[in-house]
């Protein structure tokens, strides 16, 4: 979880790159500024924060909770309807 300034240009920069390699780390977006990622072990983890550590900006928040696996099978969700957007149908044009 985190909450990162994003008040000037370089802010935005910085917390764009922090997702970016969230997600090359193999982290999903669970909501906008929660990210989780699976980790067989607790080295593993101890890995995954050292490196989460090392690409985190210097001003803002970043907190990061661990939970078994048998905690997180017991995560309740409710969603809503998901919108979906109209992706545009490519047109095949035909010449005569």
């Amino acid at each position: 979880m985190f909450d990162l300034p994003v008040k000037l240009k370089k802010e935005q920069k910085a917390a764009a790159l922090f997702r970016k390699n969230l997600e090359k780390d193999g982290f999903i977006m669970h909501q906008f500024s929660v990210y989780m990622r699976h980790c067989g072990s607790l080295e593993s983890m101890q890995v995954h924060i050292k490196r989460v550590r090392s690409f985190t900006p210097d001003s803002g928040r970043v907190s990061i909770l661990s939970i078994t696996d048998k905690q997180y099978s017991n995560m309740v969700n409710i969603w809503g309807k998901i919108e979906k957007k109209n992706k545009p149908v490519a047109i095949q044009l035909e010449l005569f």
